[in-house]
């Protein structure tokens, strides 16, 4: 049966292993408009206008003020992993159920194949940590012209959880070995006394 300590742990690297499986829906990116892609809106605007747009419309677009820096850092959009990055919410998805199962068994004390230490749960939250922050540092299209991709709450909340399960999975260790004590030794078993052999004694007490 697990003490206290190590079941705080399986149950810190569960819960961390469900936030995980369910972080991947959240938005982990914001598609922001780049200074190129703002001057590439208003020239797109100022052409369309001047193309297909009535005398009117041309009057109402000379009033407006465009303000350039009014559309750079504009957020147009969020995207997740799980839309965006299919094959890294896969992997995330499988080190997340991995953790669930393995922390649960503990918390049921079941054997069996799944059955996981807590510093195995650890090494499993660990590779995740390290996909999510590769992604942190490698984002998707971060090299296009027009947007850019800024780090949302759903790649913190990634992070956070694959954290609680390092830390679940230090708190629980490993199972400590079971000290069997040796089996006590036999008692030497000593030979029969043979009742022909008389000793001094007794020839002592028989005499007359």
């Amino acid at each position: 049966m697990a003490d206290d300590r190590s079941r705080t742990g399986f149950l810190v690297a569960a819960l961390g292993a469900a936030v995980l499986a369910v972080s991947v829906f959240l938005p982990w990116y914001g598609v922001d408009i780049t200074a190129s892609g703002a001057a590439a809106v208003e020239q797109r605007i100022a052409t369309l206008a001047q193309e297909y747009g009535n005398s009117n419309l041309q009057t109402q677009l000379q009033q407006w003020e465009w303000n350039h820096g009014s559309l750079v850092g504009y957020q147009i959009g969020t995207l997740s992993a799980h839309r965006y990055l299919q094959y890294t919410s896969m992997i995330l998805f499988v080190i997340a159920g991995i953790a669930l199962v393995g922390a649960l068994f503990r918390l049921a004390d079941m054997q069996g194949l799944l059955f996981a230490t807590g510093n195995q749960l650890a090494v499993v939250g660990g590779l995740a940590a390290l996909l999510i922050v590769s992604r942190m540092i490698l984002r998707p299209a971060g090299s296009q012209t027009f947007v850019s991709l800024s780090l949302k709450s759903g790649i913190w909340v990634s992070l956070l959880s694959a954290a609680a399960i390092v830390v679940g999975g230090r708190m629980a260790g490993s199972p400590k070995p079971r000290v069997i004590a040796p089996p006590p030794k036999p008692r030497p078993i000593l030979p029969p006394v043979n009742r022909d052999v008389a000793s001094p004694l007794t020839m002592f007490r028989e005499r007359p």
